[in-house]
């Protein structure tokens, strides 16, 4: 497979110069890709999540710039997210790109019997109430200015099914439908609304349905084996960096009359049936 961009070549501009955004789950994986292309295109960063020690390691290792901000909040729970919007604000006087980034897989169940509730509920409190929330309380702020974007990272589940448990892929085609809703209501505030829908990413998140001593270098290198196989577009491994662009370009105003989109960073995997194999 063709080695990965990388993100560290010169810029002819800055597409996101004199921005304010806030990247739930922004601490590790497809969130730390987008904030760390996100300040390198100029833009201020509020990076939130629960994991507060990568959190503060990631704004060291951007330098502890001024423009980079770390905020603990849990997405499911509706005081974080305001607390969180607001200590953006605060920070940076603005809040132009808001990005759910935050999401969990939950654990493989192969019977629906066997499901528990508990599990489900949490998947969608962070899958779906957490997106909600980030929706609601960034329209608080940018209904008044009269603009924004609201990004929201959903996953090739959102469009077929038979790709993870239950709960995972009914709260990422929910937050397709929330995504097309809330750009009806906002577009006449000039906010626009859409969702990105990557293939399966080798992060921690790919993982982390594993026991501890089960996420090792080997079951990453299989889960890459296993995804680049039945990929439908052969020859490239989609990083978060890939993602990560694809974020970039319905933040910046290059986008600028694209809503209600949910954008398929999927090599085309959602437009074929592979179980016929007509062209394998």
């Amino acid at each position: 497979m063709a080695s990965p961009i990388a993100d560290d070549s010169p810029l002819p501009c800055q597409r996101l110069s004199g921005k304010v955004a806030l990247v739930t789950g922004g601490a590790s994986g497809i969130g730390e890709s987008i904030v760390r292309l996100f300040h390198k295109h100029g833009a201020k960063v509020c990076v939130v999540d629960i994991q507060d020690d990568l959190g503060q390691k990631l704004c060291s290792d951007l330098g502890n710039d001024v423009n980079v901000r770390y905020c603990h909040c849990d997405v499911s729970i509706e005081e974080d997210v305001s607390r969180a919007v607001d200590f953006t604000v605060e920070n940076f006087g603005a809040l132009d790109i808001m990005v759910n980034n935050a999401g969990v897989g939950g654990p493989p169940v192969e019977d629906i019997r066997n499901f528990e509730l508990s599990v489900f509920e949490k998947v969608f409190d962070i899958n779906v109430k957490g997106v909600f929330l980030g929706m609601k309380h960034a329209a608080r702020i940018m209904i008044p200015l009269k603009k924004g974007s609201i990004i929201s990272i959903s996953s090739v589940a959102s469009a077929i099914g038979g790709l993870g448990p239950h709960a995972y892929v009914g709260s990422k085609h929910a937050v397709t439908g929330l995504t097309k809703n809330v750009a009806a209501e906002l577009g006449r505030h000039n906010i626009r609304v859409n969702s990105v829908s990557p293939y399966a990413v080798a992060t921690s998140l790919a993982l982390a349905h594993l026991p501890e001593e089960e996420k090792t270098a080997e079951a990453m290198d299989g889960f890459r084996s296993f995804v680049g196989r039945n990929a439908n577009l052969q020859g490239v491994e989609l990083t978060a960096h890939d993602v990560a662009m694809s974020v970039l370009f319905l933040a910046s105003d290059e986008s600028r009359y694209i809503s209600g989109v949910n954008l398929m960073v999927d090599g085309g995997f959602s437009c074929a049936n592979h179980v016929l194999r007509v062209f394998r």
